[in-house]
């Protein structure tokens, strides 16, 4: 047997070569692969820790917005100054727990005692404050610190926001601490610095609170790490003012780039025959690891500047497009026209088919815009049902408002809910830019004030801002301030009284109590003007008790059978107001039976749980519900039969026809026996002609009211009329009811 040919020295050489080229080249592959995973977890890691950091930030800002919502408010001072503590209960602690998920709530007067504490959704004893005491002083002394400074304004010029915040640990356990001055939000409430309550608000950085946070980010595991507990790389320290570190925030670390190379792992195994195949392949998926990178990033872009429910920009975007939109338009012919537009039902629809129904009625609206506007403009929606529009390259006001036209047309078409059909309609406030300086926070408050004339007008329209309306604004401020003063011991106000008779025109039967204010300058001011401030301004319930105290008074020292008073919608949403009319009636000795107090069809048409309620109450305690000027709402038969009122008055509109309009004989008729139907009184106002009283009587109705009969007239000159006097006064006393 031949011996086998020993191998060639080339071939050894060669093979070795290659060899060597091959484990080079493998070497190189995996170092590279170890080098390139390495990176692309560090990198995402760090972008990791960078988007938590941002959201811890975030969610602290977002606690100190909520608890603005509820320190900048007059009702706030007023009751926890008061002592209030229900009040407080529903508006200041338990409200933030169930509504925003705070978990501790404290209200310290003064001198920094607790007067209220809530924890986790439970009113306890404000001793309890003592626990939180030693971790809360510092960033309370820093916030009384502030408030004892002079005012200092932000950036803007507006005065700056008094704020106190700081992560804290409690009971071993890292929360979110912002404390805020309990301040007025208007003039209407004075306080002297110094003398601020503070709401301290707490929200524990758990588990649940932390997810939300990294929700946001699409990060996984996010859980909380006590300092008792191990932390990887995947950690982000929470520390407090001082840099105290109270614990962690941990989560499941994206790994792209293990990822990766767990799923090329087969490819890698045969690198030595493949080297090039596997070093392309690596490539490949390095390119795509980039990009899924990317997304995640641009993804996180999207949601810091778009509303989620509807994609819609949001208010940061919103007013960055403003700004380079009002900058462009210095440049060329073009305006800039901005529309501020709310929707008018929201409530209503949120109230009674829920909020999804609402949420699905937001996207559809916001769809709608989208598609009545051109493509170069903007649509935003602010928060809640509040939208906006950037109208770019605007020739003149009257292209904005045709465009206002047709976003009006487009909303008042029927929106599909939940199998309900829904009507909503909007109110748009129009402002247009003025030139090259024009100012994105000026054209949006012009918008704002346009808005608000808008729906003050009717709803359901647009509003162009006019350069009166500041004045009016400042007008409006100035008479309720006058009116404040005038309810406050000023003098003006006083009440009239006009006589209600029988049939026959002679025998007065009662009276309706009329406000009247004689102010210094403008003269006899319209009652519906002053009261319609009173409401916006949050004034009617005061001006309403003042008016009802006068109006028993001086009926308890009369024998008028009966005297009248109009009341406020608004009055009747106050669930305490049925108290209070009994308090006044007690104070006054005026029984019950000889008050009556006439609403508006309106606040029947609301249906409102505390309406009704309010209503029923009212009638159990003997006081008269009488339904004023009726015919001229949307009362139906169902209204008038669940409310069960005592008295219908007929509207003088109807009264005033009746000289010469046989169809509204025949309309007055139909009331005045749907009154006998009903078995209520009826009473028609506005009787201005001896041919009106004659058909009314011929009709059948009990008692009129008007001018033929007589005008309002001053507490001395009805106790003048025949068959009438002070029922415990001298001559002199009846004197002074005047």
């Amino acid at each position: 047997m031949s011996a086998r040919p020993n191998s060639s020295p080339l071939t050894h050489q060669v093979t070795l070569t290659v060899l060597m080229l091959a484990a080079f080249a493998l070497a190189m592959v995996v170092g590279f692969g170890i080098y390139a995973t390495a990176q692309a977890d560090h990198v995402s890691l760090e972008r990791q820790k960078i988007f938590l950091t941002n959201g811890l930030k975030d969610q602290i800002a977002a606690v100190a917005r909520e608890q603005e919502s509820v320190t900048v408010w007059d009702d706030s001072v007023i009751n926890t100054k008061a002592g209030n503590q229900t009040w407080i209960e529903e508006n200041l602690s338990v409200w933030m727990y169930s509504y925003y998920g705070h978990n501790r709530v404290y209200i310290l007067d003064a001198g920094n005692h607790p007067v209220h504490a809530m924890r986790e959704g439970k009113v306890l004893d404000p001793s309890v404050y003592g626990e939180d005491e030693p971790a809360m002083q510092p960033t309370i002394e820093k916030l009384r610190g502030m408030i004892s400074q002079p005012p200092k304004a932000d950036a803007s010029g507006a005065p700056a926001k008094m704020i106190a915040e700081d992560l804290v640990s409690l009971g071993g356990k890292p929360a979110i601490l912002s404390i805020m001055p309990l301040v007025p939000s208007s003039d209407r409430v004075s306080q002297a610095p110094g003398s601020e309550y503070l709401h301290v608000s707490v929200e524990f950085l758990n588990d649940a609170v932390i997810a939300k946070i990294a929700e946001k980010y699409l990060l996984d595991g996010a859980h909380l790490l006590t300092l008792s507990q191990p932390t990887g790389s995947a950690a982000i320290p929470l520390l407090d003012s001082r840099g105290v570190i109270l614990g962690y925030i941990g989560w499941d670390q994206e790994r792209p780039g293990l990822t990766l190379v767990r799923k090329t792992g087969p490819a890698l195994a045969l690198a030595t025959l493949l080297a090039a195949s596997v070093l392309a392949f690596l490539l490949r998926r390095l390119r795509r690891a980039s990009w899924a990178l990317q997304t995640s990033q641009d993804q996180a872009q999207y949601l810091a500047f778009h509303d989620m429910l509807t994609g819609l920009p949001n208010r940061a975007l919103f007013e960055d497009r403003l700004r380079r939109a009002l900058l462009s338009s210095g440049t060329d012919a073009g305006k800039v026209a901005l529309l501020y537009l709310d929707l008018d039902r929201f409530k209503h629809v949120n109230d009674t088919l829920g909020h999804p129904a609402g949420d699905e009625l937001v996207r559809q609206t916001a769809a709608r815009l989208q598609h009545t506007v051109r493509d170069v403009d903007t649509v935003a929606r602010l928060g809640g049902d509040e939208f906006a529009v950037i109208l770019l390259d605007v020739r003149d006001i009257r292209s904005a408002e045709d465009i206002s036209d047709r976003v009006l047309q487009k909303l008042q078409e029927p929106f599909k809910l939940i199998d309900d059909q829904v009507f909503v309609g909007a109110s748009i406030g129009i402002a247009l830019s003025a030139g090259p300086d024009a100012d994105a926070d000026d054209l949006l408050r012009k918008a704002d004030i346009a808005l608000y004339e808008a729906k003050r007008n009717g709803r359901g329209r647009y509003q162009v801002f006019a350069g009166d309306m500041d004045d009016l604004l400042l007008r409006k401020r100035k008479v309720e301030s006058e009116l404040r003063n005038a309810l406050n011991g000023g003098t003006g106000i006083k009440l009239a009284y006009q006589p209600v008779f029988a049939g026959n025109g002679k025998t007065i039967v009662g009276a309706e109590a009329l406000i009247r204010w004689a102010h210094d300058v403008h003269g006899a001011l319209p009652a519906a003007q002053f009261i319609a401030i009173a409401e916006e301004r949050g004034m009617i319930g005061q001006l309403g008790k003042w008016v009802l105290l006068e109006a028993c008074r001086f009926a308890v020292r009369t024998e008028l059978p009966w005297l009248a008073v109009n009341v406020s919608p608004l009055q009747l949403r106050d669930a305490g107001f049925a108290e209070e009319v009994a308090s006044i009636l007690a104070e006054t000795g005026l029984a019950p039976e000889r008050l009556q107090l006439e609403i508006t069809e309106n606040v029947l048409l609301e249906n409102s749980d505390t309406t009704r309620t309010t209503l029923a109450n009212l009638r159990r305690s003997g006081v008269g519900i009488v339904l004023d000027d009726f015919g001229t709402g949307y009362s139906s038969l169902s209204y008038l039969r669940r409310h069960a009122i005592d008295k219908l008055k007929i509207d003088r509109s109807f009264v005033r026809l009746l000289d010469g309009d046989g169809n509204s004989g025949a309309i007055v008729k139909a009331l005045i026996d749907l009154a006998g139907a009903l078995k209520v009184e009826v009473t028609a106002e506005g009787v201005e002609t001896e041919a009106q009283k004659t058909l009314l009587v011929a009709m059948g109705c009990q008692q009129l009211q008007g001018y033929l009969l007589s005008s309002p007239l001053e507490p001395a000159q009805l106790l003048a009329l025949p068959g009438l006097s002070s029922a415990n006064a001298t001559t002199e006393e009846a004197a002074a009811l005047a």
